[in-house]
């Protein structure tokens, strides 16, 4: 069965001694390695301040306290996503509130966005989704119109770019997920790209139980809540490794992704996801919509390709859905919606073998 997701890693002639000399070398919590890793996401990324953590989720949690949000407070969101981004939301005691998405290609809506936007809301929550950009324009303009930070959840679009510039330079704050499945992995990991430095410091204490590590335990004077929500030389140096090829795995996604959207464009029962102007999916996912959603899985994994809508609707899980909202394009669009393989491991065969099968229909 050819996988919908699959986990990259360094070679092991690559891997195995740089992780012994790491794991032998009496250091592996938080140390030298992690300033490493954090320095050359930054050199990656090309703007800001990248603060690693051990989770996506965690990036979230401190972007949300960065920006302000507490209890009583709302968060504009999305319901097509992953769980932890609007779990996030719920552990800094605000509630979810839904914006529609945009039919043409499944990301949050900026009209919707601002139909649902009061004198509760704190921040607004954008998913690049299976690697395509949001709306980034009209976002940032709505954000400056309203005075609202915005908090890009990247998790899927680590190479994706707008305006020539990738993820992680266009809003206040960027999440990034380094879980084993993604484009870059630390085998568990994150990191929250932040443009403001004072923000940057401020996460670090954050992250480390509320204690700045530049001074000794016994200087420290805790002054707001913090967790343990740090990097580790070990999975840090897995991610400076990964570092070192991401451009050939982002490139082989993007690769196979273009390869399908120009031979499925036209197919009878196939919509193409529309990507916005100036923008360039990394393609974590390839994204389509079909007729008959189930005949279509079905028929895929009966040739050995697997094919799956992946996330459940957040708003159809009820601790999440604090304030229930008609959401007429996501009805429209997650009933067509189906995701299949395109990542590093998917070969020109593999390609020609799936637009084959589409173009015979099901």
């Amino acid at each position: 069965m050819l996988p919908l997701i699959k986990t990259s890693l360094p070679s092991r002639e690559l891997l195995i001694p740089r992780l012994e000399e790491i794991l032998y070398s009496g250091y592996i919590a938080q140390g030298e390695v992690v300033e490493e890793f954090e320095r050359k996401f930054e050199e990656y990324i090309g703007s800001g301040n990248t603060l690693s953590l051990n989770s996506g989720t965690a990036a979230l949690h401190i972007a949300l306290i960065l920006s302000g949000v507490g209890q009583g407070d709302e968060v504009i969101s999305t319901a097509l996503t992953a769980e932890p981004t609007n779990v996030a939301i719920k552990m800094v005691g605000a509630t979810v509130r839904w914006a529609d998405v945009d039919f043409e290609t499944g990301n949050i809506s900026p009209e919707s966005i601002e139909k649902v936007i009061n004198s509760k809301t704190k921040a607004i929550i954008v998913v690049d989704y299976a690697g395509i950009p949001v709306d980034v324009k009209r976002i940032q303009a709505l954000s400056k119109k309203y005075s609202i930070p915005v908090i890009e959840d990247a998790a899927h679009a680590i190479g994706a770019k707008f305006e020539g510039k990738r993820t992680g330079n266009h809003f206040p704050f960027t999440v990034f997920s380094f879980q084993a499945i993604k484009h870059l992995t630390t085998i568990d990991g994150g990191a929250l790209q932040i443009q403001d430095k004072a923000l940057y410091e401020r996460g670090k204490i954050i992250r480390w139980f509320g204690l700045d590590k530049k001074k000794t335990r016994l200087d420290n004077n805790i002054a707001e809540q913090g967790y343990k929500y740090h990097m580790n030389n070990v999975n840090a140096c897995v991610g400076l490794l990964q570092l070192d090829g991401i451009n050939e795995i982002v490139d082989k996604y993007i690769e196979n992704g273009k390869y399908l959207d120009q031979h499925l464009k036209d197919l009878k029962g196939v919509e193409l996801i529309q990507y916005y102007e100036n923008s360039e999916p990394s393609y974590w996912l390839y994204t389509l919509k079909v007729e008959n959603r189930t005949a279509f899985i079905e028929m895929m994994m009966q040739n050995g390709i697997s094919a799956s809508e992946l996330h459940k609707r957040n708003d159809l899980h009820n601790y999440l859905n604090d304030h229930p909202t008609a959401l007429p394009n996501l009805d429209n669009f997650y009933d067509k919606m189906v995701h299949i393989p395109c990542g590093w491991w998917v070969t020109k065969e593999d390609l020609d073998k799936m637009v084959n099968l589409i173009q015979k229909g099901w």
